[in-house]
């Protein structure tokens, strides 16, 4: 891996750790369990793109790294669905 794409790879583990941070701030505002699953959907996939950016000769297109994303989005997904219902059924 060239040192630009560890560079890249960490500023969007930063990003999303910092995301992470946000919703998780947001969450002990409100106790709303959607900004919870959103922050622990961005910290996973943070500690996700950390480990690919620091495994020597890791790839991007292994299994596994494309299962973690799959369970981040797989999370964001049911958070929103999960937000919805609950607005349904307050009404």
């Amino acid at each position: 891996m060239s040192a630009i794409n560890a560079f890249l790879l960490g500023a969007v583990a930063m990003g999303s750790l910092t995301a992470a941070l946000f919703f998780l701030r947001f969450w002990r505002l409100t106790r709303d369990r959607f900004f919870l699953v959103f922050s622990i959907a961005f910290a996973i996939d943070a500690a996700n793109r950390a480990a690919l950016a620091s495994i020597a000769f890791s790839s991007e297109h292994e299994p596994l790294f494309y299962l973690i994303r799959l369970l981040v989005y797989t999370l964001i997904l049911v958070a929103i669905i999960d937000k919805n219902r609950a607005n349904r059924r307050d009404r």
